[in-house]
């Protein structure tokens, strides 16, 4: 499902033209962008929640040039799902019938 196919989805159950959805789904995404590059994790109760994780500082290799470098602590973005979420997506009916 791309973010056009979101829009639709939302503006076809809502109501709510599409250019008006579009607009607040980007400015969601700009709050989640601006959100977590200040370092402020966001939590939505059964939904999941936007944080940054720090990777720790390691050498990694260059195998073409064999050579070694270090690459710095630093933090990216990631999305944890709430278990309500995680326990719906496991009980889903799509996913009873392939296993």
């Amino acid at each position: 499902m791309t973010k056009a196919d979101v829009i639709s989805e939302i503006s076809d159950k809502t109501g709510i033209d599409k250019a008006e959805v579009t607009y607040t789904l980007e400015t969601f995404f700009s709050v989640v962008k601006d959100s977590l590059a200040k370092e402020e994790p966001i939590y939505v109760r059964g939904f999941g929640s936007f944080i940054n994780k720090k990777r720790a500082q390691k050498v990694a290799r260059n195998i073409s040039k064999n050579t070694a470098m270090v690459i710095e602590e630093h933090f990216i973005p990631s999305f944890k799902p709430a278990k309500v979420f995680v326990e719906q997506v496991k009980s889903s009916v799509k996913n009873a019938t392939v296993e």
